[in-house]
């Protein structure tokens, strides 16, 4: 495409050396991916800065270069005449406008379905993705647990684990576009939201679940991890609302001046959905429905009665879209599972292995209450300290989780840069001594899925919680492939 840089909307271009266009195949923030014609992006990330790598990318066929460091571009410009090179005010934001030029506004024909929360985040947007495709609506995701289209998981590089970088965003859009998907749903963090990720995009509805603290080792302060939040909604034609969560539903229904559903569980709220008298089964759920002055019994085949609210959210964005409740309603029935999200699995001898990536001491409470609903003789539950994540969570897992469970697995979910055996001596500070159930350690995520299995027996029940990142274990800033399921397939084999 050729691109006139000072021609791009929302740009903010400040100086251009150089020549005014250029014919640009890729947009590309990693000098690494740089190819002819890329228009590399110098991003400041955490651990390093984009304009170091200037040099690399011109050496690799760079044709144009955008930054933020005025001084740095001058310099490169006089010493490469033929590259474009355009100081903006700020990179990220920039890189979120050129993508949108670049792909020619192709999320304008994606009906985009944004989900923000502490937890539910990944199982809300699943919802989202299912029903809609389930309601004829070809739909794409794009999350914690991958890049997929209405067809199913397509093979992407992420660039983070949950919310993709804008160009990738953009470049994911395309790409469903033209498979012929109609909608995307996806997740949004927080951080995401701080490092423009998702600016210029307009979502037709955005999904709030609930806020409590999370990410603290990146905001710092709660506060800033609220606002962030909140920025998705100044970014939205239409709303839905977790009216039972104290921490946020206030402040996004002060900001939203356009049409929004609220949803709760209880009857008295004024809600505008309600679940209610929800009961767990061995089958699934099965709750009542209110909506406009009527009931409607919902049985679905998913489990948690926590995901009786995370479906009336998608349920939710379903009707915002113009789609009856009758034809909704029609759908739930045929609702698949969440991948790591209270997925049960079948084992010998009558054991559940129940796959939660629960990694908040919230959510690990919630999930562990829930499991305890089911069924079952003896509870084993694994739980772990995420080395990449706010060192003074991991106690508070073993808080969360003390004398919930016959047996607790105290694990490492991606140590990144630390020692596993720091991370699991973190996690045990948080139990009472002596501790109120069995603790057994695994220095492993690995070992942890061996060791909670090993501990099991017939009727258990096995949880399997914390944050397994889209099939890996993030080590040393490497992406080690790793899948519980697999892991507990060959458990089994050899028991045989």
């Amino acid at each position: 495409m050729n691109i006139q840089f000072d021609q791009i909307p929302h740009f903010s271009l400040i100086a251009c050396y150089g020549p005014e266009t250029q014919e640009i195949s890729s947009i590309v923030y990693n000098s690494q991916e740089v190819t002819n014609g890329s228009a590399f992006f110098c991003v400041s990330g955490e651990n390093t800065d984009g304009h170091l790598y200037i040099e690399e990318a011109i050496q690799k066929g760079a044709s144009a270069v955008i930054g933020s460091d005025r001084e740095i571009l001058e310099t490169h410009a006089k010493a490469h005449n033929g590259v474009t090179f355009a100081a903006v005010e700020d990179s990220r934001t920039a890189l979120a406008y050129a993508s949108i030029h670049f792909y020619n506004r192709v999320q304008d024909r994606l009906v985009k379905v944004g989900v923000t929360g502490t937890n539910g985040k990944t199982t809300t947007a699943t919802y989202v993705y299912h029903l809609f495709n389930l309601l004829g609506i070809p739909c794409g995701f794009l999350g914690t647990t991958g890049i997929w289209n209405s067809a199913g998981k397509i093979s992407y590089k992420k660039s983070t684990p949950t919310t993709p970088l804008s160009s990738d965003i953009h470049g994911i859009f395309s790409q469903l576009a033209a498979f012929g998907d109609q909608a995307a749903s996806m997740e949004v963090s927080s951080i995401a939201l701080d490092q423009k990720r998702v600016e210029g995009v307009l979502f037709d509805v955005a999904i709030h679940t609930n806020i409590s603290e999370e990410h603290m080792e990146y905001h710092k302060v709660f506060e800033h991890y609220l606002q962030c939040k909140l920025q998705l909604f100044s970014q939205a034609k239409n709303a839905v609302i977790n009216l039972d969560d104290k921490g946020m539903a206030r402040q996004i229904l002060e900001v939203v001046t356009y049409p929004a559903l609220t949803y709760s569980q209880f009857l008295d709220s004024g809600a505008d959905l309600i679940w209610a008298n929800c009961e767990s089964l061995n089958d699934g759920l099965a709750f009542d429905l209110m909506y406009k002055g009527q009931s409607y019994p919902v049985k679905v085949p998913l489990y948690g009665e926590y995901n009786a609210a995370n479906l009336t959210a998608a349920i939710g964005a379903a009707l915002l879209t113009d789609v009856p409740i009758g034809e909704i309603l029609l759908a739930l029935p045929k609702m698949p599972q969440v991948e790591g999200r209270f997925q049960v699995i079948r084992g010998p001898e009558e054991r559940k292995i129940i796959l939660d990536y629960a990694h908040t001491p919230v959510a690990l409470d919630l999930v562990l209450k829930e499991v305890k609903k089911l069924p079952h003789n003896r509870l084993i539950a694994m739980i772990a300290g995420v080395g990449i994540r706010d060192f003074a969570k991991m106690p508070k897992m073993a808080k969360a989780a003390e004398g919930k469970a016959d047996v607790l697995v105290v694990s490492v979910d991606h140590p990144g840069f630390l020692d596993p055996d720091d991370i699991v001596n973190e996690v045990l500070k948080g139990f009472s001594v002596p501790y109120k159930q069995k603790v057994r350690t695994a220095p492993t995520r690995r070992e942890g899925v061996i060791e909670a299995l090993r501990e099991s027996g017939p009727n258990d029940i096995v949880l399997l919680s914390s944050g397994n990142i889209n099939g890996a274990q993030i080590v040393k800033g490497e992406y080690i492939p790793h899948s519980d399921e697999e892991v507990i397939e060959g458990f089994f084999m050899q028991q045989k």
